[in-house]
């Protein structure tokens, strides 16, 4: 490599890790080029999801009034689907709306925005550039290779997703397990905005966040969800990939299957559906992570293996902005330094465990096997719809009160006791 590179930093990917990272390492004096292989910004993303703000607010400010947002979630369910019926627990408060920092956002006109700001600060923007493989000099990274065109940096930062080519050529992650990975299939129904509030119960501003597990997935491990957008709903399934293959299950008949049910039918109907799509996710939590720099190389947000998946959240947006921040402060203090070797920025993985993401993704490290369990899509449900229905079924017989009624409801579960108190003490453990 030449003494001048053509950058200090290139990087890979216009998600919202790479665009942090380029933004803030921009905005700190650094020349940086942002390579995007869709023709813009956000043209590879399937739409939508919730992000939990706070760190980007606090790399743009103003970003809740300013960024094109959708909907402030104010209302939270988990939703236990039967066949036929479902169980909820639904928390809603005006709170979350004005104090919490969850927005529901659609990533093609998200990160369109995230781009600009970026090229705002200085940040070189070439879209439509496809990235072939990493450029070494002996064992460093010096930059990457786009077919003819070859782009020279101090420092790579791969943010190209979930099936980083870039960590795994340079040995940073291995393959990915299939019980590391899930299948998502995702669809964006258009609602009106008066009917969308009048079904959902929000507000003009407001919006909700659902987690579904049980029928939904036909017993495949994974679960369903569904947030809400300013005029659409955007609906899914996430199926464990190892559980889909040993089931010889169709993801596509599993989406069709869940959003036939009565709990999802009334709340689309009449909807159109004007997106669809499937992509991979991860799933391994903190097993996931690999290593994170090697010489003239760092990885952030999906493609570190940043995702967690709790049950009742859903978390990768937010892990990957925090991410990129740590990694942007790393890279400036080792360019500084002259110093961009692996060692010069070791700071980067000592930033983020001290951050809240090193420390989320050590907390919830169980919640993966957690949620591996079987019990979870079907008998839990019909236990808690059979206990209800105890309570709530008046026929004219005599009722019992609501612990012998619970009892009764468990001695009719197909789960015994033993599993029972084992899956409560592993979701103590995991949650």
């Amino acid at each position: 490599m030449s003494d001048e590179p053509d950058f200090d930093v290139v990087v890979v990917g216009a998600g919202i890790a790479g665009t942090v990272a380029a933004y803030q390492l921009a905005s700190a004096g650094l020349s940086v080029a942002l390579l995007e292989r869709g023709e813009v910004a956000g043209a590879k993303n399937l739409s939508g999801g919730v992000l939990y703000a706070a760190v980007m607010s606090q790399v743009f400010p103003g970003f809740l009034d300013a960024a094109p947002l959708e909907r402030r979630i104010d209302r939270n369910q988990v939703c236990f689907l039967n066949e036929d019926g479902w169980v909820s627990i639904d928390y809603a408060d005006r709170s979350l709306g004005t104090q919490g920092t969850a927005v529901s956002v659609l990533r093609g006109r998200l990160d369109a925005w995230l781009a600009a700001q970026c090229e705002a600060v200085g940040v070189q923007l070439l879209a439509g550039f496809r990235v072939d493989r990493l450029l070494w000099e002996g064992a460093r990274v010096v930059g990457v290779v786009a077919g003819d065109d070859e782009l020279h940096a101090r420092v790579v930062i791969a943010a190209d997703g979930v099936n980083s080519f870039l960590a795994r050529d340079a040995g940073l992650r291995p393959r990915q397990e299939l019980g590391q990975l899930a299948v998502g299939v995702k669809a964006v129904v258009a609602l009106e905005p008066g009917d969308l509030e009048a079904r959902f119960g929000v507000g003009a501003d407001g919006g909700t966040a659902m987690a579904i597990v049980g029928d939904c997935t036909q017993g495949i491990g994974g679960g369903g969800f569904l947030y809400t957008n300013r005029a659409s709903v955007s609906i899914g399934v996430v199926l464990r990939l190892d559980d889909l293959v040993a089931k010889e299950a169709s993801s596509v008949a599993v989406f069709e299957h869940f959003i036939a049910h009565p709990f999802v039918d009334r709340l689309l109907a009449g909807g159109e559906v004007i997106e669809y799509g499937c992509h991979l996710v991860n799933e391994g939590g903190q097993a996931m992570v690999g290593n994170l720099v090697h010489d003239g190389l760092v990885v952030v947000g999906d493609a570190a293996g940043f995702t967690l998946n709790t049950g009742l959240t859903v978390r990768g947006m937010d892990l990957a902005a925090g991410s990129a921040v740590a990694a942007a402060q790393a890279i400036t203090e080792a360019v500084a330094a002259g110093d961009t070797s692996a060692a010069g920025l070791a700071r980067y993985p000592a930033l983020l465990r001290e951050s809240f993401v090193g420390k989320d993704m050590r907390t919830y490290a169980r919640a993966p096997r957690f949620l591996e369990n079987p019990l979870l899509y079907r008998e839990v449900g019909l236990l808690a719809a059979d206990a209800l229905h105890g309570v709530l079924a008046l026929d004219g017989t005599p009722r019992k009160h609501l612990v012998p009624t619970a009892l009764d409801a468990v001695r009719r579960s197909p789960m015994s006791w033993g599993q029972l108190a084992r899956l409560g003490l592993e979701g103590v453990r995991a949650l």
